[in-house]
C-alpha cells in the first residue's frame, strides 16, 4: 500500500506537521498523565480508523511501559477492569469529542462533569486540546491512506 500523498516530503504538509507537532509537545509536557494521553490517542485513532496513529501510539505506549492487556482492552474500555475511573472519564470524553457528528449536542454535560471530577482545569484544557490534535492527525492520515506498521518509537522526535 502506498500513500496518496507523501506528507513527509510535501512542503505544505511538512510545514503543517511542524506546527501541529509543536502543539503536541505542549500537551506532552502538560500535567495530564502520559499514560492517559496515549490511551486517548489510541482510542480516537481506533474510532477514526487511523491505522498509522494506532500503530504509532500503541508502540509508543508499549515503549513507555504500558501493559499489553491494557492496550488490547482500549477498544472495549467500558467493560474492562484495567482502567482507573479517571482514565475511563478521559476515554469517554475522547469518544464523544471524536464522534461530535453522532451526538446532536456534541459532548454531553454528564461526560464533561465526569471528566471534571478527575482532572483540574489545566488537565482538562490539555485533554480537550489533545483530542483535537489527535483528530487532526487522524484525518490527514486517513485522507491520504497513510500506510501503517513501520513506525518505531521515537522516530519522529
Amino acid at each position: 500500500m502506498e500513500a496518496r500523498l507523501n506528507v513527509f516530503e510535501n512542503n505544505v504538509t511538512a510545514k503543517f506537521f511542524r506546527y501541529i507537532n509543536s502543539a503536541g509537545k505542549v500537551l506532552s509536557n502538560s500535567s495530564l498523565p502520559a499514560a492517559t494521553q496515549e490511551l486517548v490517542k489510541i482510542r480516537a485513532s481506533q474510532i477514526n480508523g487511523c491505522a498509522f496513529c494506532t500503530d504509532m501510539h500503541t508502540k509508543d505506549a508499549t515503549a513507555a511501559g504500558e501493559t499489553a492487556q491494557r492496550l488490547h482492552m482500549v477498544a472495549a474500555w467500558r467493560e474492562a477492569k484495567v482502567f482507573t475511573d479517571a482514565e475511563r472519564a478521559a476515554l469517554e470524553l475522547a469518544e464523544e469529542g471524536t464522534r461530535i457528528a453522532d451526538a446532536a449536542g456534541g459532548v454531553s454535560d454528564e461526560v464533561w462533569a465526569n471528566a471534571a471530577k478527575h482532572y483540574d482545569e489545566e488537565q482538562l484544557a490539555a485533554l480537550v486540546s489533545l483530542i483535537a490534535v489527535i483528530n487532526a492527525y487522524n484525518r490527514v492520515n486517513v485522507l491520504v491512506r497513510q500506510p501503517a506498521g513501520d513506525y518505531q518509537p521515537g522516530m519522529f522526535g
